[in-house]
């Protein structure tokens, strides 16, 4: 692979960590500790919204990030021939 080729392949990659690192900051600390109170007035399948962020909903949305990743990453290989030995 060349300079040029790989020097995008990386820019590709640490651009789609920094997108997820800041999703996963703003569920994790806004929505889940910052703003729980506003937001436990909202229920959610019986629970306050805030509460659910908190004990399970930033952590299924940390799981999905992965997934996300995976797939992204996935395609950024296929994208710049990047091959598994």
């Amino acid at each position: 692979m060349d300079n040029q080729k790989h020097r995008a392949y990386w820019r590709a990659n640490t651009a789609l960590i920094r997108n997820l690192l800041i999703v996963w900051a703003l569920v994790s600390l806004v929505f889940s500790i910052l703003l729980v109170q506003p937001l436990n007035t909202i229920p959610f399948f019986g629970v306050p919204l805030g509460f659910w962020m908190a004990q399970q909903g930033s952590i299924l949305i940390f799981v999905v990030l992965i997934f996300i990743y995976a797939v992204q990453m996935d395609k950024l290989d296929h994208k710049y021939d990047i091959r598994r030995k």
